[in-house]
């Protein structure tokens, strides 16, 4: 596991930037919450009525006027976006960068096989989103504690649970793609995760496109609509699974047998 090691270590930075950033504000704006309660609450009504928009982002369903409805509709949104981009960029350099630094003669001679760097450096892949997600998620249940608000504890387990599937199943469409270049393809992954974002809201706005959902993994993540059913839509989670689960079986039959620049 000392390859594991090395991809943690070389990652720690950009985990604990992103998890104090996103995570910070968030919680930030769960406390702003009490200075915008009372004209959030005035508005409700309107932004409940504004068709479409309202569908796309969950205030049919979920209401501003509580601070539940606002996390669900506003704050779970931007960590939903926020957290895929994370994703996004572990996914895209994790394997491509060897070959970008020039590092893969170094590692290709040494006494590892292809299959266990493959697992090693998506291993902690998978280690740093559930660590960016936990502390997260530890982060606005502090920040309901403080407003002293209740808040479903199933609720957030399954939006949380379902936001970690989304970023892992982004990040490992990201990490198939980095087996195939050479060089890290960030506004590739970045352009992707910000697409899937789009199907989202625009497959809740058309009905012509709605088999989208079937596409994206933003629509399982949703938390007005897991807010709202108070469980995950299973068959959008299996075929989420089964993507990602083809995405890195494909990264490591490709990374196998590649030709790789020193």
């Amino acid at each position: 596991m000392t390859l594991y090691k090395h991809e943690m270590k070389m990652n720690r930075k950009s985990l604990l930037l992103w998890t104090l950033c996103v995570g910070f504000t968030c919680f930030g704006c769960i406390l702003l919450y009490t200075s915008l309660e009372n004209s959030v609450k005035d508005m409700a009504d309107s932004f409940s009525n504004m068709g479409s928009m309202s569908t796309a982002l969950g205030m049919d369903k979920m209401s501003l006027a509580t601070l539940r409805g606002y996390y669900a509709t506003e704050i779970a949104m931007m960590h939903n976006l926020l957290g895929a981009m994370f994703a996004a960029i572990l996914g895209t350099g994790i394997l491509s960068k060897e070959e970008a630094g020039h590092t893969s003669e170094f590692l290709h001679t040494s006494p590892i096989k292809r299959e266990s760097i493959v697992f090693q450096k998506y291993l902690a892949f998978l280690s740093n989103i559930l660590i960016f997600n936990l502390v997260c998620a530890g982060m606005y249940l502090l920040g309901f504690l403080y407003m002293k608000e209740e808040i479903s504890g199933k609720e957030m387990a399954f939006f949380h649970v379902a936001t970690s599937l989304m970023q892992i199943e982004i990040g490992t469409v990201c990490f198939l793609i980095s087996a195939f270049v050479k060089r890290n393809l960030l506004g590739a992954g970045l352009g992707i995760s910000i697409m899937l974002f789009t199907a989202d809201m625009m497959c809740r706005i058309l009905p012509a496109i709605e088999n989208l959902k079937y596409v994206t993994p933003f629509y399982y993540s949703n938390a007005a609509d897991i807010f709202t059913d108070g469980k995950l839509n299973g068959t959008l989670v299996t075929i989420g699974a089964m993507i990602t689960v083809v995405s890195f079986v494909a990264a490591l039959l490709r990374y196998r047998s590649k030709d790789l620049a020193p």
